[in-house]
């Protein structure tokens, strides 16, 4: 398991990778702060701390500049997927923390709101250890329906309409899974899950698009199942394709390499991938694992290419509060005409 703080000695090439120095008291407190709770352990639980990630009524929110939101597919297909990231959060947080200090991270579950008891579960933004007591609020229950597809279109509306980032310059959503989002997002199940009231159905593919005039969107795709199902996993990369575009949707060589490919989106994004590739190389010493990290990777524009202003709506009015709930981004006649009201009384 991964631990906190700025030692690379258990990497395989040790010594050859430092984080900056600047931050090596950030990480021994880190470190220090690890000890005191008993050190790492990453336990699934029987269920999900609900107080921590209870999507129904909430908002969560950051003022930091710098934010990531990640969902994973907890379903069984996932196997055991979900714990392999979790257990990489320390290389994960003080990886990218070093390039942008005022990160912030908010780590949530995807399941199938047609069968599962807890189909969606959302942490709040956090940084540092603190992420510890927020992933192991959540629980991937390993179940879904077997339909070929999850609720991550559930996931993505609470992502658009339940996430405030006023200040944040290009935030990141990450979505992790194997299967296809259903193409309608469920009125009963927003209202079950999420608390808000919907007219009608809404079209899982706009908001989908919506969401990317909101964050910089990646869609982290698994094989499907264990990997052996080429077709299923080329239809559900076509799924995903047709919303969000192809070089959003990133091949998954393996689920020990999750983390390094975000990392190394994140990292080309923000002018960092040389240190990124000195850090990949000082933890991996078969090629083979790098360059499969290269290859998914490959047509994720770098810093250069960025955009240099924020993709997210500003639609909060001057002098809004960020912590205030924001307005909901759906088109016209799509909420209920009494919702308004009974949250005005």
């Amino acid at each position: 398991m991964y631990s906190w703080g700025g030692s690379t000695k258990d990497w395989k090439k040790p010594g050859e990778y430092k984080y900056d120095s600047a931050r090596a008291p950030y990480l021994d407190s880190m470190a220090a702060a690890s000890r005191a709770k008993g050190g790492r352990h990453y336990s699934r639980g029987s269920s999900p701390d609900m107080k921590l990630v209870d999507p129904r009524g909430k908002t969560i929110s950051s003022d930091s500049k710098n934010v990531i939101v990640f969902g994973i597919d907890g379903t069984g297909s996932m196997v055991n997927w979900p714990a392999e990231i979790f257990d990489r959060l320390p290389l994960f947080y003080q990886t990218l923390s070093q390039y942008r200090a005022d990160l912030e991270v908010s780590f949530g579950v995807i399941g199938d709101a047609t069968c599962d008891s807890y189909p969606l579960q959302v942490n709040g933004f956090g940084k540092g250890v603190s992420l510890e007591d927020h992933i192991n609020a959540l629980f991937p229950e390993g179940g879904g329906g077997g339909q070929v597809s999850e609720s991550y279109e559930l996931f993505g509306y609470f992502a658009l309409n339940n996430v405030n980032v006023p200040n944040s310059v290009s935030p990141f959503l990450f979505i992790c899974g194997d299967e296809k989002f259903y193409t309608a997002i469920d009125p009963a199940q927003v209202a079950h899950y999420i608390g808000d009231k919907l007219q009608g159905a809404l079209d899982s593919k706009k908001v989908l698009e919506s969401l990317l005039q909101k964050f910089d969107m990646y869609f982290l795709h698994k094989p499907y199942g264990s990997g052996g199902d080429a077709g299923t996993t080329a239809e559900v990369r076509e799924h995903w394709a047709n919303a969000i575009g192809p070089q959003r949707v990133i091949a998954l060589p393996g689920y020990d390499r999750v983390v390094d490919i975000a990392m190394g989106i994140v990292a080309k994004k923000w002018g960092q991938f040389g240190d990124f590739k000195g850090n990949l190389s000082a933890r991996q010493t078969d090629p083979n694992v790098v360059s499969a990290v290269y290859r998914s990777i490959r047509y994720v524009p770098d810093a250069a290419a960025a955009p240099t202003h924020s993709v997210i709506d500003r639609g909060l009015p001057p002098g809004k509060s960020s912590r205030a709930r924001p307005s909901r981004m759906l088109p016209p006649g799509d909420r209920d005409p009494d919702d308004g009201k009974k949250a005005a009384s």
